[in-house]
């Protein structure tokens, strides 16, 4: 259920709603929008509950949540919510775009990749230092090395690093680089992980599993934001199905329904969503129609040698032929392609 404080309410009132809900077990959780400010109790609630807060000075209203995902959900937050990573905001109309490299291979492969991302007006670099892989003896990242050289290219461009997060033990590494840590589909149910990179206080990007349900996901994205974290950005990345011609289905449907019940931003990974490098820009210019707040896309100097993703991954001309595509049809749909970032510091401090 969420507590709706009255707008006269003072800051007493609020603190004294607040303890109420931690002595008897529960979490109360605050969100302050510019309409309202609503505390979400998160927990096993009773329908007593009600009455007891409604009692409360400053409360205006008590209001059950229909939906099993609380904090995630628009009943808690009408307002969408806006991440600002760096100089870069992700949601609010503007058109994040992320691009770079599968996986971090060599320094030079992710140096001329981010000027060429960055040129065509791309302002978040990804790239894989730890690679989930179906087999072991799949490539499987640089590690720390891939970090290091992940940061050599974000300290020259300019542009924030989004990077996956694969273990626990690596989160303290990871978030050391990472202005974004990325949950990817397999671990998104990982629900001590989700906890864990949650409590670094840093913006996670928490992709839809293999197989999840949408209801799955946002419950998944409530591990995150319980935490205290409110800095969670979704990303459908496509999900498995009986069809065998693309690598997953590219859920289309899934960026208007999130915005509907959840006032969370959601990027579109179009690579992921078809395995193949011809359907990268007409699924990323349909998730855009669809309202998508940002894409992320794969690139790479040459896939045919990639070594992780090479058929979904887009040469540098074809990445720029995108983006000249996405100038011309983001205004019509809402959105506005945001400032390049700027060249040279990193955006934000980092050890």
């Amino acid at each position: 259920m969420i507590v709706v404080m009255k707008k006269s309410a003072t800051q007493a009132q609020l603190d004294e709603v607040l303890r109420r809900i931690t002595d008897i077990g529960l979490s109360g959780h605050l969100s302050q929008g510019i309409e309202r400010t609503v505390v979400g109790v998160v927990g096993q609630t009773h329908p007593e509950l009600k009455d007891m807060l409604e009692m409360l000075a400053g409360v205006e209203d008590v209001i059950p949540i229909s939906r099993p995902y609380k904090l995630s959900s628009r009943e808690f937050q009408p307002e969408s919510t806006v991440v600002q990573v760096g100089g870069v905001s992700v949601g609010g109309g503007e058109l994040t775009v992320m691009a770079g490299p599968c996986a971090v291979e060599t320094e030079e492969q992710v140096l001329s990749t981010a000027r060429a991302v960055k040129a065509a007006g791309a302002n978040i670099l990804r790239g894989g230092a730890f690679k989930p892989s179906t087999s072991p003896y799949s490539f499987r990242g640089l590690g720390e090395e891939g970090l290091k050289i992940l940061a050599t290219a974000r300290k020259e461009t300019g542009l924030p690093l989004i990077t996956e997060v694969l273990t626990v033990r690596d989160v303290e590494l990871v978030a050391r680089y990472a202005d974004i840590l990325q949950l990817g589909a397999r671990n998104m149910q990982n629900f001590i992980l989700l906890e864990e990179v949650g409590k670094t206080g840093k913006p996670v990007m928490l992709k839809r599993g293999l197989s999840s349900t949408i209801q799955e996901w946002l419950l998944a994205s409530e591990y995150i934001l319980a935490t205290g974290n409110r800095q969670v950005i979704l990303c459908e990345r496509g999900i498995r199905t009986f069809e065998t011609y693309t690598r997953n289905t590219f859920d289309v449907s899934a960026i208007p329904i999130i915005h509907k019940v959840s006032h969370l931003p959601i990027i579109a990974d179009p690579s992921h969503g078809s395995g193949k490098w011809y359907l990268v820009t007409p699924l990323a210019l349909a998730a855009v129609a669809a309202g998508a707040d940002g894409i992320m896309v794969e690139v790479h100097p040459n896939p045919d040698v990639a070594l992780k993703d090479g058929a979904q991954s887009l040469t540098f001309e074809n990445f720029e032929q995108l983006m000249a595509r996405l100038a011309e049809m983001a205004p019509i749909f809402g959105h506005s392609l945001p400032a390049r970032a700027p060249a040279g510091a990193s955006p934000q401090p980092h050890r």
